[in-house]
């Protein structure tokens, strides 16, 4: 069982947070300060640590920097946890040569996925020896792992910004730019025969958009048009391929988050195959909830149509839905928008 040092001075977060790596099978030790949590790391010399930026005694960079000056600690993989989301604060702790960083709150999956992943790098950096470490080693504009990839879209990619309804790319140009979503959310969309629009995926902030093949020059094989205003960061084709052809373990990285994401849409997929129009309706309402970042209290501001395409339905048979939602008290229809009432209640819908 792998063991995971979490370093956190907010005692309901550091509860919670060891409940969620507990459950998902790995044996968490807690610090409450930056001091204890140095003194433990020596002591206990985890498999990976966890940890807060501010914090008494000692902060986050404190604590990576003490770590980083012991052999026996100085290759543990390190995640900041925090509730600082200006680059120049993330900026700090990526150079000082922490792995990743998550923001407070965070998802429960991206916690796992994060941990996952740095172990994962651990092992392989093990196995491919001392020449491998030094490669990836974090010198000059080398890029190590997919938080400093994102860092490098934001702080030398091109911005743009777009409002909503706003097309950024069609079916059939050049793909030439590989794209960074920094605020809002976007659709990526193909037509069918009918010329119905099917949404095939949602994209928002921190995710990737508009990857096409490196090997070739295909053009975007589908849509991508804005949902809420989006700010963008973006880079060439050519380039992210330079950067790849430099570090193969940053592009393992990428491979295994797009392995993700297609295994996300295999279950959209089925879900939109073989699911009844109830629960269609009602795990879209839940994935839209999900990725706009809202709860029960705030509503959801997304058009029936879209809801419709994601569902694999009718609008017709979506707004009948949704009115039967309503006076079952799943939810509550408020003008345009959608608010989740019975979050656990929806969840269960057959």
């Amino acid at each position: 069982m792998k063991k995971i040092l979490l370093i956190e001075d907010d005692l309901a977060l550091r509860e919670n947070t060891a409940e969620l790596l507990e459950l998902s099978g790995y044996e968490v030790t807690t610090a409450s300060n930056g001091k204890i949590g140095i003194e433990t790391a020596m002591e206990l010399l985890p498999d990976l640590i966890v940890c807060d930026i501010m914090m008494p005694e000692v902060n986050g960079y404190g604590v990576l920097q003490a770590i980083s000056e012991k052999e026996a600690t100085k290759n543990i993989p390190f995640i900041f946890l925090s509730a600082k989301t200006e680059h120049k604060e993330i900026r700090k702790g990526m150079d000082m040569g922490a792995d990743d960083y998550l923001t407070k709150p965070f998802e429960e999956e991206d916690l796992i996925s994060a941990v996952e992943s740095r172990l994962a790098k651990s092992i392989l950096l093990s196995r491919l020896g001392n020449q491998a470490a030094s490669e990836t080693s974090h010198t000059g504009d080398r890029l190590n792992n997919l938080a400093q990839l994102k860092l490098f879209f934001s702080e030398k990619g091109q911005t743009t910004s777009y409002k909503k309804g706003e097309m950024i790319f069609n079916e059939g140009e050049p793909s030439n730019r590989i794209y960074l979503i920094l605020n809002g959310l976007v659709k990526c969309h193909k037509m069918d025969e009918d010329g119905k629009e099917l949404i095939t995926s949602l994209y928002k902030k921190e995710d990737f958009l508009g990857f096409t093949s490196f090997l070739d020059n295909i053009p975007y094989q589908e849509s991508a048009t804005v949902i809420e205003a989006v700010q963008l960061a973006w880079t060439t084709k050519d380039t992210l391929k330079s950067i790849l052809e430099e570090n193969h373990t940053l592009s393992m990285e990428l491979m295994e988050l797009f392995s993700d994401n297609l295994t996300e849409i295999k279950g959209q997929l089925l879900h939109m195959a073989y699911s009844s129009v109830r629960k269609k309706t009602a795990q879209t309402l839940l994935q839209f909830a999900e990725i706009l970042g809202k709860d029960t209290e705030e509503p959801i501001k997304i058009s029936r149509t879209d809801l419709a395409s994601v569902a694999g339905i009718a609008t017709e048979s979506l707004i009948r839905t949704l009115s039967g939602f309503k006076k079952e008290g799943l939810i509550a229809i408020e003008g345009r928008n959608i608010r989740i009432v019975e979050l656990k209640a929806l969840q269960y819908v057959n």
